[in-house]
This record gives C-alpha cells, sequence and structure tokens, in this order.
C-alpha cells in the first residue's frame, strides 16, 4: 500500500506541474493580447470545486469546496416550456463570482484528468455557446486576429516541449548520462526474439548495416524493424534474418519485453551487517546454487531467491578465475545482502554542455515516441494502451528523483505531441480550424465547432475509458 502512495503521489505531482505549466502557456498570450481569461483551474470541476479564489472589487475571495457560480436560470415560455436562459450581470447576486467577468476565477477542481483555462469568446470543453451567440466583444477570442489565436492555442504544446528539453538538460548536468554500450553488452532475449533467431549472450552491433552504439527507444526500434541484424555470437559476427514486417508486432504481444542488458551476478560490496557478509568478496560471481540451479545472471538469483524459504545455502562462486563451494546464510528479508556490480556507465556534463545535451536528449524522445505511434493503429497496439495505471507505473515505489524528474519530462513531451493532434477538442483541432480560417479567409460556423468539439471529446473520453479498462484488466489478471 505504501508504493501505492508514493507511485500516485509521484504521478499527480508530475501531471500537476505539467498541466499548470500548459495552462500557464494560453493564459500567458491571451493576456498579452488582451482576452480575458475566465478560468483557470488544475483538474475539472464539474458542478464543484475543492478550491477556488477570485479578485472581487479589488479584493481576493477565497472558497473551499463550494458549488460553481451560475448565471442562467430555468424559466417556461409562452408555449409553457420549460428553457434555460441566461441572467444579465447587474441582476446576479454581490456573491455571485460570475457578476464579475473581467477578473480570472483560480481553482482546483475534483476530477484529475487535465486541466483548464476557459477564455471569453472560444468554443471549449466546456461547451459553453450561450456566449457565442451574443456580439462579439473586443475582449473576446473570437474578436482577435487569426495569427494571435493561433499562438495563443500553440502556447501550451510550445511550453510542455520547452519544459521537457530543460528538464533533461538539468537532469544531466545533476545526475549525468547513464547508459549501456549495446555492442559491448551481451543481451538476455525474450521468447519473441528468441523464436526470431536472438540467442542470450549475443550483442548487437548493427541493424540493417547501421552501427549501433549506446541502448536507447531509438536503438530498440532500428532493430525491431530491421530486415537484418548483425550479432556477436561465440566470437564471430552472424546476420540474423528478421521477419518481413520487423518483430514490432511479435514483441507487442510479448509481456516480457524484448531484451535486457545480461547482468552476471556478481560481487560489487556487501553491507557489512548481512550474515552473507564474511563469505563474499568483490568480484564473486554467483554461479549455481545448491548444485543443481544454475545461474546464468543476476535475474536468475533474484527469481530463485523470491520462492526460496531455505536460511542457508550452497553456493558455488568464481573468485580470482577458482570455482568455490560454501554454505551461506540469507539475512531477514531472504537476501544474500550485496549490490551487484553495475555495468551501466555514466556520461557527465559541464552546464554548458549539458543544454544542448537536454534538447538533443529530448529530440531523440520525441522522434523515438513518434516512430511508435504508426503501431497504435494495430491491434497488438490498441491491445497495449495504458491510462493512468500505466503512466503511474513508471514512477518507483520509493521517492526518486532522478526517476521523478526523467519521467515528468517524458510525460510532458508526450502530452505536449498527443495535445497537437489534429482532433477536435485538443489545441491540434484548434489549431486545423485555425489554419483554414487563415487560408479560405471564412471562418468555422459555431454549430460545426461545437459539433466538432462534442466529437472530439466522445473519441477522447472513448480512448481514456478504453485505456483505463485495460489497466484495470491487467491488474485483475496478474
Amino acid at each position: 500500500m505504501e508504493a501505492f502512495i508514493i507511485k500516485a503521489l509521484q504521478l499527480i505531482l508530475s501531471l500537476s506541474i505539467l498541466i499548470i505549466a500548459h495552462e500557464c502557456g494560453h493564459f500567458f498570450f491571451a493576456r498579452l493580447f488582451k482576452v480575458r481569461v475566465e478560468k483557470f483551474y488544475l483538474f475539472f470541476n464539474p458542478y464543484f470545486s475543492i478550491f477556488r479564489m477570485k479578485k472581487v472589487n479589488g479584493k481576493w475571495k477565497f472558497r473551499w469546496f463550494s458549488k460553481n457560480d451560475t448565471n442562467t436560470k430555468k424559466r417556461y415560455n409562452y408555449k409553457g416550456e420549460e428553457e434555460t436562459v441566461v441572467i444579465p450581470a447587474e441582476e446576479l447576486a454581490d456573491n455571485n463570482w460570475k457578476k464579475y467577468p473581467e477578473t480570472t476565477e483560480y481553482g482546483i477542481g475534483w476530477l484529475p484528468l487535465g486541466g483548464y483555462v476557459k477564455i471569453a469568446g472560444m468554443i471549449d470543453e466546456s461547451l459553453d455557446t450561450e456566449q457565442m451567440k451574443k456580439t462579439a466583444q473586443p475582449w473576446e477570442f473570437r474578436s482577435k486576429p487569426s495569427w494571435q489565436r493561433l499562438v495563443v492555442m500553440v502556447a501550451g504544446v510550445t511550453v510542455n516541449f520547452i519544459m521537457a528539453f530543460l528538464i533533461y538538460s538539468a537532469v544531466l548536468f545533476t545526475w549525468g548520462e547513464t547508459y549501456v554500450d549495446i555492442k559491448d553488452t551481451p543481451m538476455m532475449f525474450s521468447e519473441a526474439a528468441i523464436n526470431a533467431g536472438f540467442q542470450d549472450g549475443d550483442r548487437i552491433i548493427e541493424a540493417d548495416g547501421v552501427e549501433l552504439n549506446r541502448l536507447s527507444d531509438g536503438t530498440l526500434l532500428a532493430i525491431l524493424e530491421a530486415k537484418e541484424v548483425t550479432v556477436i555470437r561465440g566470437g564471430n559476427e552472424k546476420t540474423l534474418q528478421m521477419p518481413e514486417k520487423g518483430l514490432i508486432r511479435d514483441i507487442l504481444k510479448d509481456e516480457n519485453g524484448f531484451l535486457a542488458p545480461y547482468l552476471p551476478a556478481v560481487v560489487d560490496s556487501v553491507m557489512s551487517d548481512n550474515p552473507a557478509a564474511p563469505f563474499l568478496q568483490r568480484n564473486d560471481q554467483f554461479v549455481a546454487i545448491n548444485d543443481t540451479i544454475k545461474i546464468r545472471s543476476f535475474f536468475d538469483l533474484t527469481a530463485f531467491l523470491q520462492t526460496n524459504e531455505e536460511k542457508i545455502l550452497s553456493v558455488t562462486l568464481i573468485r580470482n578465475g577458482d570455482s568455490i563451494t560454501q554454505d551461506i546464510p540469507l539475512n531477514d528479508e531472504g537476501k544474500f545482502g550485496f549490490s551487484l556490480k553495475q555495468i551501466v556507465r555514466v556520461q557527465h556534463y559541464s552546464f554548458w554542455e549539458s543544454i544542448p545535451a537536454g534538447f538533443s536528449y529530448g529530440f531523440n524522445k520525441l522522434a523515438s515516441y513518434v516512430r511508435q505511434m504508426k503501431f497504435l493503429f494495430t491491434p497488438e497496439g490498441v491491445s497495449n494502451l495504458s491510462g493512468i495505471g500505466g503512466i503511474g507505473s513508471m514512477f518507483p515505489s520509493a521517492w526518486d528523483w532522478h526517476r521523478f524528474w526523467e519521467n515528468t519530462a517524458f510525460i510532458s513531451i508526450v502530452l505536449a505531441f498527443l495535445n497537437i493532434l489534429p482532433i477536435p477538442a485538443l489545441d491540434g483541432g484548434h489549431v486545423v480550424f485555425l489554419l483554414y480560417e487563415m487560408i479560405t479567409r471564412r471562418k468555422p460556423s459555431i454549430k460545426f465547432m461545437t459539433y466538432a468539439q462534442m466529437i472530439g471529446m466522445l473519441l477522447l473520453f472513448s480512448l481514456f475509458f478504453w485505456a483505463n479498462g485495460l489497466d484495470i484488466f491487467r491488474f485483475f489478471s496478474k
């Protein structure tokens, strides 16, 4: 339970930072062009809000867990039909914040699915068409030149992109870049990869004749899309012929992924308070347990210990080139209590080096993500969609600022890219309509914009419930 709470807190903090940054982009340029912003909210607030504040008559007012103000009422027309009408601002009660539209209401909603800024004179997720029926005012979004409206719409994703690159720069400056040199590191492969011809211990050096270096998302995609992959096996080069359509679909079906660095179970250091400390030395390599359990890698060792119930194990080690066997006790957690000798490398950057390196790292992450999007429209891709649970699983179960900021930067890139897709209800949909207007000199009708917004929202909610439904199914099917 504690691990779940820590993951959830990291996810909420990360999304809150990114949502506020995104909406600040829209807000800043809207105010720069003298467009009235009615609301600025973290999370959505249908019916009521957790917290909200607004400047009323020069003084800040605050409210907790309150219903949203309204400026409409129900009445019956001359036909006896019920209809909704807008109450003029001057007729509203003094404590109704709708009476003061010239200032922005800031708040926190109760539905953590994003956030928004409500810009006056714009068809958005609020679907407020009453305002659009009135004569356009000079402080409304629709009254501004098309280029200004375009800047307002792209400002959010622009902020998210820049923020991601800056975070990556800060991460590289603070912690450096940790990487694995793929051509020098033996790999362990999933069943799907082995069926394609790979063998545990292969070192991958080329994909379609292109030399591979650091293990990354881009490197993996190059291998999965290649027609030929060259490996070093047993000291010799061997070229493997890949399936005509690549490996990506087979790998998407395999829950174990594709590959992982081969990590031999070699001791780097032993914690002094562990029972195994007198028996282990640095550079000892585990090769067998109880004579029958072969230990090829650190993963084999941890997998065995997860099911083991014995307190003392007969362990075969390679020490200084010789094989020795001895009984070694485990600690209270059922572990030997040693730290693993790592095969990863770390490249450090100065402050000025970290800035271009961070932008380059971010662009590579973006390029890899865009390349993967084409697989979304395959049956295997749809079945691998993830929602809130999938995003939350990216974060470690113990608080780690390094991983937190790396994940936040990546989520920022993903949100920015998805938001700029030409789908109504997203920023990209508004951009498409604005470009249409700039080219044809004709504005889409309010009716068309409203229906487009509704269709876009329906599509997005459908994807949201599908992805999160898959998360729930995976959780209960474990």
